[in-house]
């Protein structure tokens, strides 16, 4: 069985990104564009991870905490010297290395899979993943010979006019035998334009050593796609969203308006969701069937059930049931439950809370740390007071329960079963079932005061 191991470029400082942030950790639907290279080579199956690190390497070693082995790049001397540092983590791999750029967020497992399965059947020692591109202009030109092997990488800025007239171009990715690999870098020099050590040198070598070099095209050039500045991290992120969208869509989600929808790669959205103008879907969301979501909806870490609608709600870190409404302008905050069948109506916010089934906080409403039961009504305008100063308490609200306008549930207090609590209450202790609370001064009127001067 063949054997897999990739080297992923990430030391680069990404000058024209103007941040303090290292350039791979920038983000991409969600990700940091390292993220998306290391779940890639998770996806092809590769044994063994190495991530060559440099400017900020302590920020990128955070990122890639155990996911891979870290080697430094004291000194940025090009893409031959970054690969030389992983000797020492590969000194004992007997078998393929995949090398691969930190800043292409945009690359496809299936894609990668094809190119490392068409290098084992050339038999190639070494293969470059090329593009054919209607500009080429800044991109190293793939040099063939008259048996289609590859001959040499040649550079922009070292190509002679009639090179530069290449429409092939190199794309950073290559498939090298792990031995071969380091020995030809041992080999390598610094004398072109830049000064540097040209990885694209080891394939040159080899086709000298008489060695079969082979050049394998991809039809997605986008995928290649290297971020270096904001620009072109907005594009990514563009050409992204949409592969996202076009999957969701042709997966039964119909989506009204995909210039105006943002959904993540971690998001699932099951068939016949609907899904409204100007909606983020983010993190871990899962979405399930004939939901209507939006428009004006953020959800980050939210699992809603079917037949679930939601709009004009930012909801982050919560679960919402099966058969909810939710909205218009209402915040749902970490560690809430929403329960089948509840609706939430206008300008409400719960955190923390578990609201049973059936159950209605139809508006300008407060629900935080409380258990709300089943078939429970919440009238307009009532608050659940859980923060002394110094320390939060749950408020407890039992099945069946009537809750009044404008009441304050002052926690800690429980409501128990089928109670009321008459409108304009401060609860302060708890209400027994099917009892009446009330808790509001006298009415007092004062005849005439109007006309007193």
């Amino acid at each position: 069985m063949s054997k897999l191991a990739a080297i992923i470029l990430a030391a680069g400082k990404g000058t024209r990104m103007k941040s303090k942030l290292p350039k791979v950790l920038h983000q991409v639907g969600g990700k940091a564009m390292l993220q998306h290279v290391l779940d890639v080579a998770d996806a092809i199956s590769c044994t063994k991870k190495v991530v060559v690190v440099g400017h900020e390497a302590e920020l990128v070693e955070a990122m890639v905490g155990s996911q891979a082995d870290i080697a430094m790049q004291k000194e940025q001397l090009g893409t031959g010297h970054a690969v030389m540092q992983a000797q020492a983590n590969l000194q004992d791999f007997d078998g393929t290395t995949m090398i691969i750029c930190g800043d292409t967020p945009l690359l496809e497992a299936t894609e990668l899979e094809k190119f490392y399965q068409e290098h084992l059947k050339t038999g190639a020692v070494a293969s470059v993943l090329s593009a054919v591109m209607a500009n080429p202009f800044g991109y190293g030109r793939i040099v063939r010979d008259e048996n289609n092997n590859v001959v040499a990488i040649v550079e922009e800025k070292d190509a002679t006019a009639e090179q530069k007239a290449i429409k092939e171009i190199n794309t950073g990715i290559y498939c090298v035998d792990n031995k071969a690999l380091f020995e030809v870098l041992q080999t390598l020099t610094c004398d072109n334009a830049q000064g540097e050590y040209y990885l694209t040198d080891v394939l040159a070598k080899l086709h000298v050593q008489g060695k079969k070099v082979a050049g394998v095209i991809t039809e997605d050039s986008d995928m290649i796609m290297g971020i270096n500045s904001r620009k072109q991290l907005a594009e990514a992120e563009s050409i992204m969203r949409i592969r996202i969208l076009d999957k969701l869509m042709d997966a039964g989600v119909t989506i009204m308006d995909p210039a105006s929808t943002f959904v993540e790669k971690t998001v699932v959205v099951a068939p016949d969701t609907v899904i409204y103008p100007y909606t983020w879907l983010e993190g871990n969301t899962t979405i399930g069937e004939d939901c209507q979501i939006g428009p004006n909806v953020r959800l980050t870490n939210v699992k809603v059930g079917n037949n679930t609608n939601l709009q004009f709600v930012y909801g982050h870190d919560c679960k919402v049931g099966n058969g909810v409404t939710v909205g218009p302008y209402v915040h749902l905050r970490p560690d809430t439950v929403i329960s089948d069948n509840v609706k939430i109506g206008n300008f409400v916010e719960v955190k923390n809370s578990n609201i049973g089934e059936g159950s209605k906080l139809p508006h300008l409403t407060y629900i935080g740390d409380s258990d709300i039961g089943s078939g429970v009504n919440i009238g307009c305008g009532c608050i659940s007071v859980n923060y002394d100063g110094k320390n939060k308490y749950r408020t407890v609200v039992k099945d069946n329960a009537f809750i009044g306008c404008n009441t304050n549930l002052v926690a800690p207090v429980t409501v128990e079963k089928g109670a009321y609590v008459g409108a304009g209450s401060t609860i302060t202790k708890d209400v027994p079932e099917n009892a009446l609370g009330i808790a509001r001064a006298k009415q007092k009127n004062l005849e005439d005061w109007v006309k007193k001067d």
